[in-house]
């Protein structure tokens, strides 16, 4: 879902499933009795409660608790638990984006979770690191996306795609015609701007020696960032990216220029499969083109969860049920239900879903891949790095300059906000 963006399968051997129904709802006569009567709040996703209906049955049968699914938009309910779970009203489980887990946890409001390292090892490393902070375990992981390209099949051939942005460049040049177009992308936005800019070397936090983000080092403003953003730059100078797709209203355009044949090719996400498929486009759906000397185009890997609330009352039975809801085999069903590529490892090259074309775009696409810092000093990146992405793409300053006081203007709003770490 895009929304993941601010608030943007990879996916066992014998053993590790041995390991996995160890932890699920039979692990112990002891939980059960203790847990008899007892009633769970899960808030799922809008319109995804039909992945875990059948898991939550279970689940209850065997606990002989109750559980209540509420639906609530994921990347708002940390926003709603802020009050919520103060007041007793807060789920036990909610679900959420895996860059908003470092806030989460700094104001306190999801319980870490302690499971057991076969139960971690059953997700791809990328899903996991994104639920990790300080080294302790908060999530589990329930989905994965990344950004794709869909292209309409009815104005451009699988054997005609360029192979590189170089080349779809070259493309839009011979096809933009002001009310056509060749390839769009939300460039303007670091969300799907980083695709190239790290390609070229640039980068949100550098990475401590354990893997941990450094906030004081930014590097959307090092020489490869500033490359790629000069290449950026050259669509919008150049007329192949229509004016409209410049600010807040730029999805909307992007989407009805490709629902409405107007654009051979976009990048988007496998949110917007469903909203494709029911305007009766004739589209594809492939990972991201490459770049000069064959890099991949990279781009942010999104993560839902599956979290404790920090304010249940019944955290371990929570916890129970966070592991049950993303075990390999619900995590399988859940994707039956939702089409939300699942972040099990061993579902990676699982027939039933790797048959969906949207689903193995992912999956290769993921390989290039980072997840979204999950750091709170994430949120002071987003306006800044935005901002000067807009000034780029309208001509209004060139890429250094841009991107300088974009890196500036965060740093001090790190500063300002939450030097007492």
């Amino acid at each position: 879902m895009k929304m993941a963006k601010k608030s943007s399968v990879f996916m066992l051997c014998a053993a590790v499933s041995l390991s996995l129904a160890a932890c699920g709802p039979k692990e112990s006569n002891s939980a059960k009795s203790s847990s008899k009567g007892s009633e769970l709040v899960v808030w799922e996703d809008k319109e995804k409660s039909i992945g875990i209906k059948d898991a939550v049955a279970a689940f209850e049968k065997e606990h002989d608790v109750k559980v209540k699914i509420v639906e609530k938009p994921y990347a708002k309910q940390i926003e709603d638990l802020r009050m919520d779970g103060p007041a007793g009203t807060g789920p036990d489980v909610l679900t959420m984006p895996g860059d908003q887990i470092g806030t989460a946890v700094t104001e306190g409001l999801l319980k870490e979770l302690h499971v057991k390292k076969g139960v971690q090892s059953l997700y791809t490393d990328a899903s996991i690191q994104s639920q990790m902070v300080d080294q302790k375990l908060y999530g589990l992981p329930k989905a994965v996306e990344t950004t794709v390209l869909f292209y309409n099949k009815d104005l451009i051939s699988e054997k005609e795609l360029p192979k590189t942005l170089e080349e779809w460049y070259d493309y839009s040049k011979k096809t933009a015609d002001g009310s056509k177009f060749g390839f769009l992308a939300l460039f303007d936005q670091i969300y799907y701007a980083e695709s190239v800019m790290s390609g070229y070397g640039g980068y949100i936090f550098g990475k401590d020696k354990d893997g941990s983000y450094n906030p004081s080092d930014i590097g959307i403003n090092n020489e490869g960032a500033v490359k790629g953003a000069a290449l950026i730059q050259k669509f919008y100078k150049d007329g192949l990216f229509p004016a409209g797709i410049i600010g807040e209203q730029g999805i909307n355009v992007l989407e009805s220029l490709f629902t409405e044949g107007k654009a051979a090719a976009i990048i988007s996400g496998p949110w917007n499969v469903e909203a494709f498929s029911k305007a009766g486009i004739n589209y594809g759906i492939t990972k991201l083109p490459k770049l000069e000397k064959g890099k991949n185009m990279s781009s942010f890997i999104g993560v839902k969860s599956y979290n404790v609330s920090a304010f249940s009352k019944n955290a371990e039975l929570a916890q129970e049920l966070a592991v049950f809801l993303a075990n390999e085999k619900n995590s399988k069903t859940r994707y039956e239900e939702t089409k939300e590529v699942p972040a099990v490892k061993s579902l990676a090259n699982d027939p039933a879903i790797m048959k969906s074309e949207a689903a193995r775009a992912v999956t290769e696409q993921s390989r290039f891949s980072e997840p979204t810092p999950n750091i709170p000093e994430m949120n002071e990146i987003w306006t800044p790095a935005d901002s000067a992405l807009q000034t780029v793409a309208t001509g209004k300053a060139d890429p250094k300059q841009a991107l300088d006081q974009a890196a500036e203007t965060a740093k001090g709003q790190i500063k300002a906000k939450h030097s007492g770490k």
